[in-house]
């Protein structure tokens, strides 16, 4: 992580599943403070820009030193920015696979646009404007590091969840069987696996149709999920 805030990067991978990941030696999470490649006393990353204009920008040289001192020009290099292509579950998955993965976290007015020379991908995590990366970049951290094997405890839990296989995912209960007259379905109490596999798969699908119908257009979807939306929405009519 090339951030001015290493302090927030470090705080947020101080708990919780990161935290358990690192201490477990399945993935590290090092900063490297731009600041500290400044020649000037101030250690001034900033100045403003040419042609005038509000605010400051980000200077070349102290992120330039920063990512060479790493060593790792081979690996992705990811900008973080509200003009990068949105951050995806499918990106994270190709992530996890990496060894090394740097992510640049800019400030203020934003980067010098020869920074952006240094990334391999430029990233957002959404059609919005912060005060800085560092936001953006622990969001990757989290979907990235609970792929790697070993930092989540049960592999079987990821292979559930929504965006895996495309679809949002169902809903999920647990004791007791009866809340405030809230009642647990009776395919999940029953103990039929194969029907508890095949509502999952139907809550599923609905939930999607509700919620995210745009995935539904990009899915291989089977004859017997075909009939099953197509009964969701006869029953709408």
């Amino acid at each position: 992580m090339i951030t001015l805030f290493p302090e927030l990067i470090e705080r947020y991978c101080s708990v919780s599943i990161i935290s358990r990941g690192i201490e477990k030696g399945e993935i590290a999470v090092r900063t490297c403070n731009p600041r500290d490649f400044c020649a000037d006393k101030y250690r001034k990353v900033d100045d403003t820009p040419y042609g005038g204009g509000a605010g400051m920008v980000l200077k070349p040289e102290p992120f330039y030193a920063a990512f060479e001192s790493l060593g790792l020009d081979a690996c992705p290099s990811l900008l973080m920015s509200p003009q990068g292509t949105p951050f995806q579950q499918s990106f994270a998955d190709k992530l996890a696979l990496e060894q090394n993965i740097v992510i640049l976290c800019g400030h203020y007015e934003g980067f010098d646009e020869r920074i952006r020379k240094l990334a391999t991908h430029e990233v957002s995590i959404g059609d919005f404007v912060l005060t800085g990366g560092e936001l953006g970049a622990l969001i990757i951290i989290d979907a990235v590091g609970r792929l790697v094997p070993g930092v989540v405890g049960k592999s079987i839990s990821l292979a559930n969840e929504s965006f895996v296989n495309g679809l949002l995912e169902g809903p999920q209960y647990t004791k007791p069987p009866v809340f405030r007259d809230m009642e647990v379905p009776e395919v999940l109490r029953g103990g039929n696996h194969r029907e508890i596999e095949r509502w999952r798969r139907q809550q599923a699908l609905k939930r999607t149709l509700e919620r995210r119908p745009d995935l539904l257009q990009r899915m291989t979807l089977s004859e017997e999920d075909k009939r099953y939306l197509a009964s969701l929405a006869k029953a709408a009519d």
